[in-house]
């Protein structure tokens, strides 16, 4: 005799990610199908934030208005658990919202740039607010209570997050981010027209089974440990591992695709990250400066790097760089013997003029580096600028390799 009692049919996790990744190419043109792929897992793991140790921002960048940056933010908007869509927000009320007991939120930054961009103040407490959240442990220490009557009070700040702005990020946000680079539509791509008081609907109606169908898969992707493809660890496998573990719960070809995307997002990311001066500092010194030469005059260095094209070493801050700056920036960096790296005076034809030393850099540039382009990088002595009255750097360069390397206790003078 079979059983009477009805029995609530299975979701396809897989068809289901298949139908929010159609809603959203409804609405946006993104760059690549990688950007579609992370950003359906990105609005199915909002429903599971409470599963993962950590969860990645997303956010939708573009180096100018009419890219479709905030119209992909309203998609999740509508797509999400708790949705809280804002443009200006302080950094204590963000802590309150995601402390109330309402349930974790879904921040929706817009215009984020006002925040982060160029023309906008220090807010370091917002910027905290963001990197803290990212990982559950985060949180913030305040006082409260009235007067005299203070108790300390940890502030909890995890909960997902989606941005869009003009422009990039602090590399403290975007290395805990998925990053969309938007595009302005072409004239032969096309969008269906949205109107809210119908879509709306829709949306929520996708948002809906998404909770449900999360509700089923809970247990599952907690305790997952998802396989990461090969190379992606540290920072990159902590944004990744949440969106992996919703892919491998839904099934289908939608772990293949995720980690398809996570490799290409990555590249894509690493690519246009012009966020740390620093190693762009380090590698150009290593791949168009050194190359083989073991001491360089700061003049000499400084002329070179001037003489790159396309580089930002001509306008650092409003001027260009200079003996002062460059000791600032690779001052931040060690030697192998754990010191930090400062000119040393150097002896060449012309004097003793303060440089640097291959041997000091090598350490930074095996840790920050990407692995030398060997034959394909430009050699200092090619473009040979001048220094010292006419002594160039291929002449200085030439010298130094064949002074003792005893001279490298040499006084050392200005240069």
């Amino acid at each position: 005799m079979t059983d009477p009692t009805p029995t609530t049919p299975a979701i396809d996790g897989a068809a289901l990610l298949d139908e929010v990744e159609a809603f959203h190419r409804r609405f946006n043109i993104f760059p690549t199908e990688a950007a579609y792929v992370a950003v359906a897992l990105w609005d199915a793991h909002a429903h599971l934030i409470d599963c993962f140790e950590t969860t990645p921002r997303i956010a939708f960048l573009s180096p100018e208005p009419g890219s479709g940056k905030s119209r992909a933010l309203e998609i999740v908007e509508l797509l999400t658990p708790r949705p809280v869509a804002t443009v200006s927000a302080s950094a204590n009320a963000l802590y309150r919202l995601v402390d109330s007991a309402e349930g974790l939120p879904t921040v929706l930054f817009d215009e984020v740039d006002t925040i982060f961009g160029p023309k906008a103040g220090a807010d370091e407490a917002l910027r905290g607010f963001l990197n803290a959240g990212y990982r559950r442990i985060g949180g913030a220490l305040r006082c409260v209570g009235d007067g005299s009557n203070q108790n300390a009070q940890i502030f909890g700040s995890y909960c997902a997050v989606a941005m869009a702005g003009l422009g990039s990020l602090p590399d403290t946000v975007l290395t805990r981010s998925v990053i969309v680079r938007m595009r302005k539509r072409a004239p032969n791509e096309k969008i269906e027209p949205y109107r809210q008081r119908i879509h709306e609907k829709q949306g929520h109606a996708l948002r809906k089974r998404l909770a449900k169908w999360a509700d089923t898969v809970r247990d599952q992707v907690a305790n997952a440990w998802p396989e990461m493809p090969e190379g992606v660890t540290d920072r990159p496998a902590d944004v990744w591992e949440p969106l992996l573990a919703v892919a491998d719960a839904a099934g289908g070809d939608w772990p293949k695709r995720a980690r398809a995307a996570c490799l290409e997002l990555i590249r894509t990311a690493h690519d246009n990250d012009e966020s740390s001066l620093g190693v762009r500092l380090l590698t150009d010194l290593r791949d168009k400066v050194f190359c083989g030469i073991d001491r360089m005059p700061t003049a000499a260095i400084i002329e070179c790097l001037l003489r790159m094209d396309e580089s930002p070493w001509g306008d650092l801050d409003d001027k260009p760089i200079n003996a002062r700056s460059l000791a600032r920036m690779l001052g931040q960096y060690v030697t192998p013997a754990l010191r930090p790296i400062k000119p040393r005076g150097i002896r060449t034809p012309s004097g003793f003029p303060k440089g640097y030393y291959a041997e000091d850099l090598t350490d930074a540039w095996n840790r920050y580096c990407s692995p030398s382009p060997g034959e394909s990088a430009t050699s200092a002595t090619s473009a040979t600028p001048q220094v010292n009255g006419g002594e160039s750097v291929a002449d200085t360069a030439t010298a130094i390799r064949h002074t003792p390397a005893e001279t490298a206790t040499q006084p050392t003078l200005a240069g």
